[in-house]
């Protein structure tokens, strides 16, 4: 609805809802658009207004800024970022401001005004949350390379939207989506609201755990446990029963408290199913009603039927290749 009304498709939220329950608007998920979007925000007025504040003022101070510096290493900001206590998810002081270091003298060469460049560097500053959206393209970007290679039982793709959650295999191309129930997300909640407020897990920034970091990288956040709740010896856990379902640990991305051990990296259907451990997501909570938003944050897994129902598609996909025969 917030989409519709900031695109110029309603003038309203009420008009929204008729729009886009008149069958006239088409529905898909942002991975079919080489894409990814967190979360879910609210969708008041002063959302649609930053919108076009950033469509019109942010966005193009950001692409003349990269015309003028040039690229930006993320692979190596990222892993400065984890030695710094961040995972990348939902910690992201240290990412955002090591982006920021990196983007701040191209930002001040721009065309733009002293009062739009004041506008940009406020909004920085407003939220540790600046850099995460660019780990998460980073993400995606690295996880559609690997998208459909024949016989990989490699995940590439967990989403969730509030009612199902969807998984996609590398061994299965194109948008061969594995869906089963969105789940809770359990832990702290922000003051005032309570567990029946939450809604279930949406947002596509699941992306980060599928390519190797947020509640996989937990041992490099302790931090991380006053947000989504638990201990750090449980961070620690968790990264290390990762290590478990995955098929390699990332060698650009180490924790030093783990003896820079790399990053648990490519989630193994096979594995998930042998041993029965689940990816860890951690993530923000959502209120159940729309316009609300974040509540909350805390840890999440897939529903395991996921994963059953890729080993089987992936199986009958494979199985003309290897046709029985009589002894």
């Amino acid at each position: 609805m917030g989409a519709l009304v900031f695109e110029g498709l309603a003038a309203d939220l009420a008009e929204a809802e008729r729009v886009a329950a008149s069958g006239q608007i088409d529905f898909s998920p942002c991975h079919e658009h080489d894409c990814v979007g967190s979360m879910a925000g609210a969708n008041d007025e002063s959302v649609v207004e930053r919108l076009i504040w950033m469509r019109d003022v942010l966005g193009p101070m950001l692409e003349e800024a990269m015309e003028i510096g040039g690229p930006v290493d993320l692979r190596l900001l990222l892993a400065q970022a984890l030695h710094m206590g961040d995972e990348a998810h939902n910690r992201n002081n240290a990412g955002t401001l090591l982006l920021f270091q990196a983007l701040a003298p191209s930002l001040l060469r721009t065309s733009f005004t002293t009062e739009q460049k004041k506008e940009v560097f406020d909004f920085i500053a407003s939220s540790d949350y600046f850099s995460g959206p660019t780990w998460l393209a980073m993400a995606k970007a690295a996880m559609d390379a690997a998208h459909g290679i024949e016989g990989s039982t490699v995940v590439t793709t967990m989403a969730r939207n509030g009612v199902e959650f969807g998984l996609r295999v590398s061994g299965l191309p194109g948008n061969h989506w594995l869906t089963g129930p969105a789940q809770k997300v359990v832990g702290p909640m922000f003051a005032g609201y309570k567990p029946e407020d939450s809604g279930l897990d949406i947002g596509d920034s699941a992306i980060s755990e599928t390519r190797g970091f947020g509640g996989f990288a937990m041992a490099a956040a302790p931090a991380i446990v006053a947000l989504v709740g638990g201990t750090v010896e449980e961070a620690v856990a968790y990264t290390r029963d990762m290590g478990q379902i995955t098929t390699a640990e990332n060698p650009n991305l180490t924790i030093p408290s783990l003896g820079f051990q790399g990053l648990p990296t490519g989630i193994d259907v096979r594995k998930v199913l042998d041993t029965g451990i689940l990816p860890v997501i951690n993530t923000a909570i959502a209120h159940k009603e729309a316009g609300i938003g974040m509540i909350g944050a805390g840890i999440t897994h897939p529903p395991a039927e996921v994963f059953e129902k890729a080993i089987i598609a992936l199986a009958e996909k494979l199985a003309p290749q290897f046709p029985r025969t009589e002894n």
